[in-house]
């Protein structure tokens, strides 16, 4: 990777999120939506407004990719009015569903099985409802690799979840402040491996879109997010969005 010379902003105010709730198919039943009400990380977490909707775990399927029909309608539905990038609510439960179910159980201190069961299922209900740490006036991404994961915000609100993999220990993500200064629309063959559609932020370091994506910090240094997820992000990023990668 060649080193880039980004121009680099700091932004030191943090903001309050917003997130929306949706209704949830139980045993193949339709549930009317209720909107769920604006949480900061630090406080209780989301509860419906007016009708309270809940998602039983009695009698429920776990659901892992493979699994089809109305309950992971529901889950995407669900994890969609979350911020999760699950790519589009079709009853089908594939790889984008898979990450998006894994970046969940990763912001909620969950096992990261991209399985839900009980525990994936009742955190649904209650979430843990993610702020961005800065506020930009327009859209800037966060790589928060404690949780790895991979936040896009604008004006103070997480509008996109990601599920990431940062640099392992040998090769870790430097964290700081910078901007996007460089961007390949394609693959690049770089000497450590193949990257989809790279964001150069700080000198050889991007975000990009990787085929291996594990629920742990694996990559050489750049941040690591699904190619689909990376497809879905490309349009919307650009060269000068701001990026800050912290702990």
């Amino acid at each position: 990777m060649r080193p880039v010379s980004p121009h680099v902003i700091r932004h030191r105010r943090p903001a309050a999120h917003a997130a929306l709730g949706t209704a949830l198919l139980v045993a193949g039943l339709a549930v009317s939506a209720a909107p769920a009400s604006a949480a900061p990380v630090s406080a209780a977490p989301v509860a419906a407004s007016g009708a309270a909707v809940t998602l039983a775990t009695t009698g429920q399927p776990m659901l892992r990719q493979g699994s089809r029909g109305a309950a992971v309608r529901a889950l995407q539905a669900r994890l969609t009015a979350l911020r999760y990038d699950v790519g589009g609510v079709d009853g089908i439960f594939g790889p984008s569903t898979h990450h998006a179910v894994v970046a969940f159980q990763k912001v909620n201190g969950l096992v990261r099985d991209g399985i839900v069961g009980p525990r994936t299922r009742a955190a649904l209900d209650r979430p843990v409802v993610p702020t961005p740490r800065y506020t930009h006036p327009d859209y800037s991404v966060e790589a928060d690799l404690t949780r790895q994961v991979l936040y896009l915000a604008r004006r103070g609100v997480v509008v996109r979840i990601l599920d990431a993999s940062s640099g392992r220990a040998s090769t870790p993500t430097p964290t700081g402040d910078w901007t996007v200064g460089r961007r390949i629309d394609g693959w690049r063959q770089s000497d450590l491996g193949l990257l989809w559609r790279p964001n150069y932020f700080h000198r050889g370091y991007a975000v990009h879109g990787a085929t291996s994506v594990p629920t742990y910090p694996a990559s050489h240094g750049c941040v690591r997010v699904p190619v689909p997820a990376m497809n879905r992000l490309w349009t919307t990023i650009r060269v000068g969005t701001p990026v800050h990668v912290y702990r």
